[in-house]
């Protein structure tokens, strides 16, 4: 005999709008926001305990074998707050209800490092690029004295400056036929200053060097010419023996050998050495004959000690003829 008792079927009630829509228990590829379990859910566990063992747990739903079940409407209620909850940490996932059955637990797969590496590569590329351009002597400035000693930042390798001063012209070391007496501030036997360039304003003058006064080679040339000194004035020229002597060991070689004409010390061979008379810390033995104004027209160097006088008279007299 059939059953004539009415089957009531009960509807899925109808999603509210707004409502996240019924999940699965299972589990979701995507990681779920963390899940705070509420107060019904924790007392779930001490529920299923006291129904003595006549609970059993089937895809999330809580059925008693005693015949005590619950309305549809709220076992879809609990349903949507007994879904999967998810736990941050090590990747784990835990399905299912805390108060029963057993937790099923899966791991994430971990983050994938290509998506990391690019932003963290990138960053390691542009301080790498960075401290390499600073590290290039070809891209840094370079310091340039300007003025007072101010410093200015210019570009690297400049160019060639094209008004590169001219080279200083050479210091001449000798005089020539043709050349200037050479101006030189020098001191006489008794001290004073003579200026050279002065000595030629009026008349033409003879310069003779020795290597040391009051020596037996030097004695003679400077005798040589007391001897003739008056054919020199007479034709209107000064005689003047120069050496590297204190004016006081002049003085006294002329006080001894009477000697007529003015004596120039040049210790420090500076007007010896422009002449081209000068070898380290000697003098070579010499004369030169400069006219009136200071023009070269003779000169002899070295020289022999007898021959000095008489060439540089001979020299004046091929002038004057």
């Amino acid at each position: 005999m059939a059953d004539s008792t009415p089957t009531t079927t009960t509807a899925a009630p109808a999603p509210v709008p707004g409502q996240t829509p019924r999940r699965s228990s299972r589990i979701s590829s995507k990681p779920k926001p963390e899940f705070v379990p509420s107060r019904r859910q924790k007392r779930g566990g001490k529920a299923g305990a006291a129904a003595a063992n006549t609970t059993t747990t089937t895809g999330g739903r809580i059925t008693s074998k005693q015949g005590n079940k619950r309305g549809a409407d709220e076992i879809d209620a609990d349903d949507e707050r007994g879904d999967a909850g998810v736990k941050e940490g090590k990747g784990d996932v835990v399905s299912g209800e805390e108060g029963g059955g057993d937790a099923k637990k899966a791991k994430l797969p971990p983050p994938d490092e290509d998506t990391v590496k690019p932003a963290e590569t990138s960053t390691l590329d542009a301080a790498t690029s960075q401290e390499t351009q600073s590290l290039d002597p070809s891209t840094q400035p370079v310091q340039a004295v300007e003025g007072d000693g101010d410093v200015s930042m210019t570009d690297s390798a400049p160019a060639a400056s094209s008004s590169a001063a001219p080279p200083a012209p050479a210091v001449k070391t000798t005089v020539d036929i043709g050349d200037t007496l050479p101006s030189f501030v020098v001191k006489n036997e008794k001290g004073e200053d003579v200026e050279t360039s002065t000595l030629v304003v009026e008349k033409g003058v003879v310069l003779f060097l020795v290597p040391r006064a009051d020596t037996p080679g030097c004695t003679q040339q400077a005798c040589g010419f007391r001897d003739i000194w008056q054919e020199f004035t007479t034709l209107d020229f000064d005689v003047y023996c120069l050496s590297a002597d204190t004016p006081t060991a002049q003085s006294k070689w002329q006080t001894k050998k009477q000697l007529p004409y003015q004596l120039l010390s040049d210790p420090k061979r500076v007007l010896i050495g422009a002449l081209g008379a000068g070898e380290g810390n000697k003098t070579k033995r010499s004369h030169f004959v400069f006219e009136k104004g200071g023009k070269l027209i003779d000169k002899k160097i070295p020289v022999k000690p007898a021959d000095s006088p008489r060439l540089a008279l001979e020299a004046i007299k091929r002038a004057k003829a």
